[in-house]
Order: structure tokens, then sequence, then C-alpha cells
């Protein structure tokens, strides 16, 4: 199953639930995003031919993350670029997030490993803007 978080017709997250299933191979986002998403279900002896990347200039302007959820479950609360709060999800093992716009934070409800995979260079705290949980009730999703 896949899940988008969209705000104003703007996609602010994509979630890959671990019982996604489908043959061949999908990329999940558009190719303008600066972080890009894949699927693939291949047979035993499918082969990918060897390759190299080749160096291609491309501006970010925008952290974009992904996020593996190796083990436990987690809420994921979604704001506006405003700072607005607009909703909430749940998170388990074996499901991916991709977190495309707006704003996040998370709060672990069991203990949780997490595989988080971003562009670089990191730029340390440069790179985020902190501000105040705008959640309507702190209990919101709790268990």
């Amino acid at each position: 199953m896949i899940e988008r978080v969209i705000n104003d017709g703007i996609e602010l997250a994509l979630i890959l639930r671990t019982t996604f299933f489908k043959e061949g191979i999908e990329f999940l986002t558009p190719g303008n995003y600066s972080q890009q998403l894949g699927y693939m279900c291949r047979p035993a002896q499918y082969v990918i031919k060897p390759h190299v990347h080749n160096p291609i200039a491309r501006e970010v302007h925008y952290t974009n993350e992904v996020l593996f959820i190796k083990s436990g479950k987690l809420r994921v609360d979604f704001y506006s670029q405003e700072r607005k709060y607009l909703e909430s999800k749940i998170l388990e093992s074996g499901d991916v997030i991709l977190l495309a716009m707006g704003g996040h934070g998370f709060t672990m409800i069991e203990q949780t490993e997490i595989i988080e995979v971003k562009q670089g260079p990191y730029v340390g705290e440069s790179d985020k803007t902190r501000f105040t949980d705008q959640l309507p009730s702190p209990l919101l999703f709790r268990e």
C-alpha cells in the first residue's frame, strides 16, 4: 500500500507500507524530486547489468529524507511550510517514508530503529528551523 500526505496540492510525504507488493520496478516519486524512491521486486536469477552513474550537476533547494523503519513503532506529525499542524500517521517495522516538503516531527511509541537517507553534504543545524509542537492534543495517537 502507498499513502501520500498532501496539503494544498503539494505532496509532503509518501509512505510505502511494508505490505506493498508489485512485480517489476516502479518509481514512486516524480522525476523532479531531489530524492527518488523506487520499488523493485525481481525474480531469482534476474540480472541488473553493472553500471556507473555519470556526474551530473544538480541543484537542490530542500532536503528530502527517506526513513526506513527497521523495527518499532512511531507517530509522524505533518505540518505545513507555515508550521501549522495537519495530521499524523503511525509507522511500523518495514514501513518506508519519503519526506518531501513541509514540516514533520516524530514521537516513538515503542523503541524504534530508523535508517535515514538524505542528500548531502550535511550542513548541520543550519539545514532546519525547529519550532514548537502545534498538536491539538499532547495525547493524540499515543498508545
